[in-house]
């Protein structure tokens, strides 16, 4: 016990000093989780409604019946005269909600490669998913497009 708790307890039994010191852990344990209570609620109430989800019912057969874009990443892109113009490299989600292609255009094996951006409404994907066609595309007309490059 130190000097000052010891001091405080002059004229008190043994017991009483126990009980007392017993009461003082609790009140401080409560003051304690009360204050660590108050923080996180603080700090939570804007963590919790930044988290908020809006859940929809989803007709889940439909989006079956969709592509799975690992399947379609590498895929030759055709013309309308069954030319290959080039390859689907990725496909990207802007933060405006709008969906783009990057195809590759030249190159080897994916090597040397003139990447484009085009819109994804303007790929015809067959139902199977093996083809995809980009309407009137050439490899001359892509090449002139500007080169797209990743984010760093």
């Amino acid at each position: 016990m130190s000097f000052a708790t010891r001091s405080h307890h002059v004229g008190k039994s043994s017991d009483d000093i126990s009980t007392s010191n017993h009461i003082l852990s609790r009140r401080a344990a409560s003051a304690c989780v009360l204050s660590a209570a108050a923080l996180i609620c603080s700090g939570a109430a804007d963590a919790v409604q930044a988290q908020v989800v809006r859940l929809v019912v989803v007709d889940i057969k439909a989006v079956a019946q969709g592509y799975q874009v690992s399947k379609l990443i590498g895929a030759n892109v055709e013309n309308d005269k069954k030319e290959k113009i080039g390859s689907l490299d990725d496909l990207i989600i802007t933060k405006d909600r709008d969906l783009f292609a990057i195809l590759q255009v030249g190159g080897f094996l994916g090597l040397g490669g003139h990447l484009v951006a085009v819109p994804y409404t303007s790929l015809n994907i067959s139902d199977d998913g093996g083809s995809i066609t980009l309407g009137g595309g050439s490899k001359e007309a892509l090449g002139k497009l500007p080169e797209f490059q990743y984010k760093q």
